[in-house]
């Protein structure tokens, strides 16, 4: 379930990387506005993914 649960949040997560800055911040002037948000998005996923492999080890 945990695995599932996290696969959800990153397609989500994808999702928003592409719709996001198109739409919602497509009145930032600035090239960082994006990049920041690009940023944020890709630690969530890099924790996410540490939270799915921690265990990967130790499954029988």
């Amino acid at each position: 379930m945990k695995e599932k649960s996290l696969a959800i949040i990153i397609g989500i997560i994808v999702l928003a990387a592409f719709i996001i800055p198109f739409t919602l911040l497509k009145d930032v002037e600035k090239w960082y506005g994006s990049f920041l948000f690009w940023l944020i998005l890709t630690l969530i996923v890099i924790a996410c993914n540490t939270i799915l492999t921690k265990d990967w080890g130790n499954e029988e």
